[in-house]
């Protein structure tokens, strides 16, 4: 584990949780909020629901750009709006703004994870329009080698995600955040 130092000292009690896809965002973000008592949102869930269709056919049908593009408004309408847990999407430090508003307006939380630990999770996983490739593994050390700098630049803290239970991660993360003052 490891805790920046430039936490946002005025920020409401916004917290924003990043990672590959398949990290535990939004499963880990559930446990959190209610463990904080604070309100969940899935901004992969908010955007099905604007789109009127999943994101993998989304992706299909109007490309990952048209799809990044409506991402980053529901990022910045969120980050302005929702106090409580924020589990996004996994490209969601992909574009500068997003990184710009989770940093700035929410305290970010990296739940960093290696392409081995993903593939495991994920070697069945049907759904996520980005590992539907002909090698899922090389897919994600691809993407790993691309995001990782740009989730360590927006976070605010960083928990190594390994094999720990739930109930163990969501401690880490809690630990994490009484210690800079926030839980």
């Amino acid at each position: 584990m490891v805790s920046t130092p430039d936490v946002p000292a005025a920020a409401p009690l916004r917290f924003a949780l990043i990672g590959l896809p398949g990290s535990g965002k939004s499963t880990v973000g559930r446990q959190l909020s209610r463990r904080l008592q604070l309100p969940f949102v899935d901004s992969d869930q908010v955007l099905e629901q604007r789109l009127g269709a999943s994101i993998r056919d989304f992706f299909a049908s109007d490309g990952e750009s048209r799809f990044r593009d409506l991402e980053e408004q529901v990022i910045d309408e969120l980050t302005r709006t929702h106090q409580g847990i924020l589990a996004t999407g996994g490209g969601v430090v992909l574009r500068a703004a997003n990184r710009e508003h989770l940093h700035q307006r929410s305290h970010v939380i990296y739940l960093r994870s290696t392409p081995e630990e993903i593939y495991r999770r994920l070697r069945h996983d049907q759904i996520r329009p980005l590992l539907q490739v002909e090698d899922p593994m090389q897919r994600l050390r691809e993407l790993h080698a691309v995001r990782d700098p740009l989730y360590l630049e927006t976070a605010h803290f960083v928990i190594e995600t390994g094999r720990p239970s739930l109930a163990t991660l969501v401690n880490m993360i809690v630990m994490q955040l009484e210690l800079a003052g926030l839980a």
